[in-house]
């Protein structure tokens, strides 16, 4: 938003100039708001957001569980991923195929073996040893993203992965995101082809979706 003030005979004229919005930009400002949160700021926040998805009546009654590892600035997903191996729940983590652009769902039992750094140095699930898993099987998804809004509505890194995943299922598990709440913004340029999560966790609040 840009101001001009203009002086004129009797009165100052006001013009606001709103800019638009812009996803590159609202994506641009809220990582860095997430990467100015220090190491151990991090931790604590995930270490918050972590019991509540544990909580959620939709996690504890899984079979199968979709998740991610984190990476850079986001909030850290290995107390939820320790969680379900522990409580005998089958995970399945997401290996990225740039040239696709698709999602390739494998399943991971032994995290420290089975994962390697993939194309964005993102620790992946090693195809070699991990078997594909059948999108119809999982019935909870984590999912991450750079900003959500109340309603839900979810800005993801820019490459469409997630939002092609979301529309393939034949049946929607439900969809919950974790986020700091220095994520959550008033408002995103959404389309039709810009899917939504079911709830996002902050440390301090639980947004539900709700259709207008």
């Amino acid at each position: 938003m840009r101001f001009t003030v203009t002086a004129g005979s009797d009165r100052l004229r006001l013009t606001v100039y709103r800019s638009p919005i812009n996803k590159s930009e609202i994506r641009k400002q809220v990582l860095a708001r997430r990467g100015a949160l220090t190491p151990a700021e991090r931790r604590a926040l995930s270490e918050r957001i972590t019991p509540r998805l544990l909580a959620l009546e939709s996690y504890r009654a899984a079979r199968c569980v979709m998740a991610y590892v984190s990476f850079g600035g986001e909030f850290e997903t290995a107390g939820f991923v320790s969680d379900a191996l522990a409580n005998g729940k089958k995970l399945v983590l997401p290996r990225a195929e740039r040239g696709s652009r698709a999602l390739r769902l494998l399943e991971v039992r032994d995290p420290e073996r089975e994962l390697a750094p993939g194309v964005w140095g993102i620790r992946e699930p090693r195809p070699e040893l991990c078997p594909e898993a059948a999108p119809e099987t999982i019935d909870f998804v984590l999912v991450p993203g750079v900003a959500f809004t109340a309603r839900c509505e979810r800005l993801g890194y820019g490459g469409g992965f997630y939002d092609r995943l979301i529309r393939a299922f034949a049946r929607r598990p439900p969809l919950v995101a974790a986020a700091f709440s220095v994520q959550i913004v008033p408002e995103l340029p959404v389309s039709e082809r810009d899917e939504k999560v079911d709830l996002v966790v902050t440390e301090d609040a639980e947004y539900q979706r709700r259709e207008s």
